[in-house]
């Protein structure tokens, strides 16, 4: 849409967290002016910003308990949907009393989601139906599991999982603590399997109900929780056989827990927590301009 901004104004913004990842939470309509990539970098930066794992844009309300919802990276891509994120989106809503009911759907890339807010700080989300190819996979003749892939000089078995958006489970060759995120994620993010580019999960089972899993997001980098990558790896591992649902995810920031059920609905339950809120000064307005 044309920019209408005149210029410095007031505008409110609310910073949140999920297991530590953090989003700044906006509604549209007190947004002055067009998020550009380039905006949306600087409110993400860390040390010239607010700093966050990304940026979610509530609004317009499209009818009772029903909103649009549109999610930014921190590199000023688009994602079509983030499991964090949406808890947080619900129980922000619910605290400015712009709920009639318990859950709320949000109209995302992905399609809708309806999050359902649950005791204190906890919220459940219907994922939909999780799918094993589709067209974010190049390469293979329908789905991907427990597949083969190349990167960076070395093979890695992998299943893929599409959740709204696109992820690669991978079953990590060494203990977590000593996985190479930082040199294989962005390799694999890009490989030539995912069109959409994908994010990675690096994964070790502990038991049949529970799994540990550092994520490499695209568009972010890695991150310390990952709902979509939390429930694609529950899936993953219950597809192979590796876990049984329910399956407890443990991530560097927390756990979250992910019903799979056998039509591959998913639901994943967590909490979301504001962190603070206020309004951009006039002076830092004057850099987004």
């Amino acid at each position: 849409m044309a920019s209408t901004w005149q210029g410095p104004g007031k505008m409110q913004f609310s910073k949140w967290q999920g297991l530590g990842n953090n989003y700044i939470v906006l509604h549209r309509e007190e947004i002055p002016f067009d998020l550009t990539p380039g905006r949306v970098r600087l409110l993400c930066d860390r040390d010239f910003g607010i700093g966050a794992d990304g940026i979610l844009v509530v609004g317009p309300r499209t009818g009772v308990d029903r909103f649009k919802l549109q999610i930014f990276n921190p590199d000023g891509s688009e994602a079509e949907m983030c499991g964090n994120g949406v808890r947080m989106v619900a129980r922000k809503l619910q605290m400015e009393g712009l709920l009639e009911s318990e859950s709320v759907v949000l109209e995302t890339g992905a399609g809708e989601i309806v999050p359902r807010l649950g005791d204190g700080y906890s919220v459940t989300v219907d994922m939909g139906v999780a799918r094993f190819g589709g067209d974010k996979l190049d390469g293979f003749d329908g789905e991907a599991v427990d597949a083969s892939i190349q990167a960076a000089g070395r093979s890695f078995t992998f299943t893929f999982v599409d959740v709204g958006n696109p992820h690669a489970v991978v079953t990590s060759p060494w203990p977590l603590e000593l996985a190479a995120v930082h040199e294989f994620g962005p390799v694999l993010e890009e490989h030539k399997y995912f069109p959409r580019k994908a994010n990675i999960e690096f994964v070790v089972v502990q038991d049949e109900h529970r799994a540990k899993v550092r994520v490499w997001e695209r568009g972010v980098g890695e991150t310390r929780a990952c709902g979509t990558g939390a429930t694609a790896t529950a899936v993953a591992l219950v597809r192979t056989g590796r876990c049984v649902s329910p399956v407890t995810v443990d991530l560097p920031g927390g756990s979250l827990e992910v019903e799979v059920r056998p039509d591959w609905r998913v639901f994943m339950t967590g909490p979301a927590e504001e962190i603070y809120h206020g309004d951009l000064s006039r002076e830092f307005l004057r850099h987004l301009e």
